[in-house]
């Protein structure tokens, strides 16, 4: 129980200094490009920050626990939009006049409606994972030509002339300080959670969920303290690509994965529900603000008790 917990505190402190590490290298290498930050958090920051999520999935489907791998990715993306998201417009309204994220948002709905048609149609296995993969390949080939005719609308911040070596060195850090400490964090937490006799799937869907999710947090809440929000908005939807599209792509490989019963009815769907809850604020230019992020967290307060209590 002790090593656990020192585990879970370890864990935490490689999280928080991560997230900030990562957060100014991006911030830092979009200046450099040219590129909007928007734009680099729904690449550089998404796919770094959702390293534990790939770890975590493919050690679970190795390991013969498909509940872990599933709910993993899956409790990911609802803990992204109802906790990450929440938590970052508590702090600050997160708005984005992007026209980048509304085409991203889009890309993510169909990749959750994607996910929900392979689940139905049985254990994900590896020609579902290649699927999910094209998918990932043709999504950034997309963003990466949108991404180099939107250059020089980045605003200035005060790491607009940070050195190449500095970037690196912050991007190192951050890259390697949050799959560690997420995984430090999961490890200790699913130990103590099994010593209480909660299921796989559950443990999927919450503890090592919100484990993986925490660099995303930790990344978006560091975005909004850094006057980023745009950032958090675009790491947000670009982990939830990542997740889907990527993780569970690779992770099939290792299958196969039988849908538990429990996410094929309600959780899958739960997870699409959530990621259109962001459309109209997209949409609409309307900002998230801390009203709307006190909304978010309440519902995945009272999602997780609903876990818990079945």
């Amino acid at each position: 129980m002790i090593v656990d917990l020192l585990f879970i505190v370890a864990g935490l402190a490689l999280l928080v200094v991560g997230g900030d590490f990562l957060v100014r290298g991006a911030v830092a290498l979009a200046l450099r490009l040219g590129i909007a930050p928007v734009i680099v958090g729904l690449t550089v920051l998404a796919f770094g920050t959702s390293a534990p999520e790939l770890i975590v999935s493919v050690a679970a489907a190795i390991g013969g626990q498909p509940g872990i791998a599933l709910g993993n990715a899956v409790g990911s993306n609802i803990a992204n939009v109802l906790l990450i998201l929440g938590a970052t417009a508590v702090i600050a309204p997160a708005l984005s006049h992007d026209d980048e994220l509304k085409v991203s948002w889009v890309y993510a709905v169909t990749a959750s409606i994607l996910l929900i048609v392979l689940c139905l149609l049985g254990p994900l296995v590896w020609w579902h994972g290649a699927i999910l993969l094209a998918g990932l390949t043709a999504t950034l080939y997309l963003q990466i030509k949108r991404a180099k005719t939107r250059t020089g609308d980045a605003p200035e911040v005060q790491d607009e002339h940070a050195a190449p070596r500095s970037i690196a060195i912050w991007l190192l850090i951050g890259l390697v300080a949050l799959p560690i400490g997420a995984q430090l964090l999961v490890e200790g937490a699913s130990d103590i959670a099994r010593g209480f006799g909660i299921s796989d799937a559950v443990i999927g869907l919450t503890l090592v969920a919100i484990g993986t999710s925490l660099p995303e947090l930790a990344a978006s809440v560091a975005s909004a303290l850094r006057g980023r929000a745009d950032m958090a908005l675009g790491n947000v939807i670009g982990s939830n690509l990542f997740n889907i599209l990527a993780i569970l792509g690779i992770t099939a490989f290792f299958g196969p994965l039988d849908v538990p019963a429990q996410m094929l009815h309600f959780d899958l769907w739960f997870m699409l529900a959530v990621t259109l809850v962001i459309g109209p604020f997209l949409l609409r230019h309307i900002a998230v603000g801390r009203v709307a992020g006190a909304g978010l967290l309440t519902t995945y307060a009272l999602y997780t008790l609903w876990l818990l209590a079945a």
